[in-house]
């Protein structure tokens, strides 16, 4: 075996290894097939030039029609990447374009000379150098240079940082072509000791090849190097150069420390063994490597897009009949392949609570307190904990024991924070995985960032159950604030007959008046207490004649003066579907405001009609009216009012959201000086024929 064979059969080895790796990993983009293509070559070159150095029995031909055809794919692929990198607009791209088209007119004649050798020797022997051949590879090993150069000038500065090794080893491996050529050249004759080292060469070009394929992803190349493999091998080397270092040392302390020299030397060199041996054995010093060079020198081992889509998915998912917290528990432990697991929230300053559980995680743990030395080390440092890590390389958490009520549940493996901001909103204990993980700083990140998002989720859920809650006690105020109003005027009821009882109480129609107010009042009061026992408006919703709760409202506003007059505009009766009691309230606070803006010498007038599927009531009174800002800003704004304590501001704005309700609208026109109009426009059932007439313009 000759050195010449070992040398290229460690670079078709190489090229090999590469063109695998290019191979399983292709994903159909053009510039990866040009890389496989020139990696494939480069391995068939390599191993027919191991054929040739063992046996020496190929053809002159056969083995520069391979040289010719390596050369010829780098060009190619050199060529592509340029064409990638420069505009065609650009000044230096005609020049480009030349060159390429002069590198493969040489390879053409070069294959024509090669094959075709013998021939042309044979017609002009006396004017045919067999030396001159090498002109043209000096040519193309010069052009290569050429086209590197300026692929690397020309890139964008992002873009060399994934570029610069591979323009190093392919410019490399040209350069010594141009140097092998013209030494070729020079001498007439090919150096065999230059010939044979290139395959040397060649294993040296292929690891920073490997490394710009694995940073560009159009060149189709995933670069997955086992951890233990590089932890080990880093180790390794560092301790050999830092024996190398310390020998060094040694030795020149043993060649200047005169008498103690040797002594010096053999305490140096055993400390330094047991500095190394200390190193080498430190749990810590060997975890923080390792994360160092995962986190470093590793593809990920996650597809992060797909990961996060499916972290979203499990926790706005709905349709799974999980309530949250579940899908939580869910979401954290499949990213690890944990079968359960148990969620605490911080609900109160003190403690940590139970609130849910996945699977069968076997943990019957109700509370965690806050004060916690592992609930404080989690705030603090916002780790993830990996308990079986914590019992056996504890200097990774420092000052951190594994919990005593952790003690009874040895499936425990996992905690989780759930942070919210800056705060500990929660934790998530996982339970042993179904199958071995690699722990690492990859699996911590992703954890740490799965419960941030689970916890913003967590967080929103508590934000609209307290919001929930709100408007529940928003709603029952605000009916409270009704039912008041409501109530003010039943008392203002009562208070006139109480008031006018003495002077009146021997006359019979006053008596028969005040006992129907009181029994109107009475029925009020029991609705009342109805609407705030949630009886509920849309269950008391039923048929009704808008023209007879008009005239309810019209009697029972009667006492007050002015009184209110109604005009009946046509015979139709519009019949609606609305809940009597708070039809009649939407008419009544309406009356009642124009009675008071009219004022006692004043006039109210109130028209009922039939439009268009609509029954039409109008309110006018001859009052001051309102201006358009007031219109706007403030009548239906509620519990804003002109009429100081003794109103609330809400009669106006519960008449139209009623009317809204039914899918009508209120709507109002008013002047200063001129009074008011407000209109309702309510949908209807359909219209009958009133079974009471009344002329139009008559007043009740």
């Amino acid at each position: 075996m000759n050195i010449g064979f070992l040398s290229y059969s460690l670079g078709a080895l190489a090229f090999l290894l590469l063109s695998v790796l290019i191979f399983v990993s292709w994903r159909g983009r053009e510039l990866g097939a040009l890389l496989f293509s020139a990696s494939l070559v480069s391995t068939l070159w390599a191993a027919v030039l191991a054929f040739q150095s063992y046996t020496l029995s190929l053809p002159s031909y056969l083995v520069f029609t391979v040289e010719i055809a390596r050369i010829g794919v780098w060009l190619a692929f050199i060529q592509r990447l340029l064409g990638l990198a420069v505009h065609p607009e650009h000044g230096h791209f005609g020049l480009f374009k030349k060159l390429t088209v002069l590198g493969y007119g040489l390879i053409a004649s070069l294959l024509v000379i090669e094959w075709g050798w013998a021939r042309i020797a044979t017609i002009l022997p006396d004017f045919i150098d067999p030396s001159l051949k090498n002109i043209g590879y000096v040519i193309l090993a010069l052009t290569g240079m050429v086209l590197i150069e300026q692929l690397y000038r020309n890139s964008r500065p992002d873009q060399r940082w994934a570029i610069k090794f591979m323009c190093f080893a392919i410019g490399g491996l040209f350069a010594y072509d141009f140097y092998l050529y013209s030494d070729a050249l020079l001498f007439r004759r090919i150096n065999p000791d230059l010939w044979m080292a290139r395959g040397a060469v060649l294993v040296l070009c292929v690891p920073l090849i490997t490394i710009s394929a694995a940073r560009s992803p159009d060149w189709s190349v995933d670069l997955f190097i086992s951890r233990g493999m590089i932890f080990h091998t880093a180790t390794l080397l560092g301790a050999g150069l830092y024996l190398l270092l310390m020998s060094f040392a040694g030795y020149y302390i043993r060649t200047y420390g005169g008498s103690w020299g040797a002594v010096a030397q053999i305490v140096f060199l055993v400390g330094a063994f047991m500095v190394l041996a200390l190193l080498l054995f430190s749990g810590q010093i060997r975890s923080w490597f390792r994360v160092f060079l995962s986190k470093h020198f590793f593809s990920y081992a996650y597809d992060y897009r797909q990961e996060w889509l499916g972290i979203i998915a499990r926790l706005s998912e709905t349709d799974s009949g999980l309530p949250l917290r579940q899908r939580v528990i869910l979401a954290l432990s499949s990213l690890v392949e944990s079968p359960s697991g148990v969620l605490w929230i911080r609900e109160n300053q003190d403690q940590l609570l139970k609130r849910a559980d996945f699977g069968d995680p076997e943990i019957d743990l109700g509370k965690i307190d806050a004060g916690d030395p592992l609930a404080r080390f989690i705030a603090k440092h916002r780790s993830v904990i990996n308990l079986n890590e914590l019992d056996r390389v504890p200097e990774l958490y420092p000052g951190l024991e594994r919990p005593a009520w952790l003690d009874p549940y040895p499936n425990a493996w996992v905690l989780v924070p759930l942070f919210q901001g800056n705060e500990l909103y929660g934790l998530v204990l996982l339970t042993t995985p179904r199958t071995t993980i690699d722990w690492n700083w990859e699996v911590i990140d992703i954890l740490k960032t799965a419960g941030i998002q689970a916890a913003s989720y967590l967080a929103l859920e508590d934000a609209v159950s307290a919001l929930f809650e709100a408007r529940q006690f928003e709603g029952f105020n605000r009916l409270s604030a009704f039912v008041i109003h409501d109530l003010k005027n039943v008392i203002a009821q009562l208070t006139l007959v109480v008031r006018n009882a003495e002077r009146h109480k021997d006359n019979p129609e006053f008596m028969a008046d005040a006992i129907k107010t009181i029994e109107h009042s009475v029925d009020k009061m029991n609705r009342l207490m109805s609407q705030l026992k949630n009886a509920g408006p849309a269950g008391s919703s039923r048929e009704l004649s808008v023209k007879d709760v008009l005239l309810s409202v019209i009697r029972s506003r009667a006492r007050q003066k002015p009184k209110p007059a109604i005009d009946l505009l046509d015979d139709a009766n519009p019949i609606v579907r609305a809940d009597e009691d708070r039809l009649y309230s939407a008419f009544e606070h309406i009356i009642q405001n124009a009675q008071e803006a009219a004022g006692k010498s004043g006039t109210v007038r109130v028209t009922l009609q039939s439009g268009q599927n609509t029954a039409i009531v109008e309110v006018k009174d001859s009052g001051h009216g309102m201006d358009e800002p007031f219109i706007r800003s403030r009548l239906f704004k509620p519990f804003d009012t002109t009429k100081g304590l003794t109103g609330m501001g809400i009669g106006a704005y519960e008449s139209r959201e009623y009317i809204r309700s039914l899918g009508g609208e209120l709507n109002v026109i008013s002047k200063v000086g001129a009074g008011s109009v407000f209109q309702y426009q309510i949908p209807v059932l359909f219209s009958e024929n009133p079974n009471i007439s009344f002329a139009e313009g008559e007043s009740i």
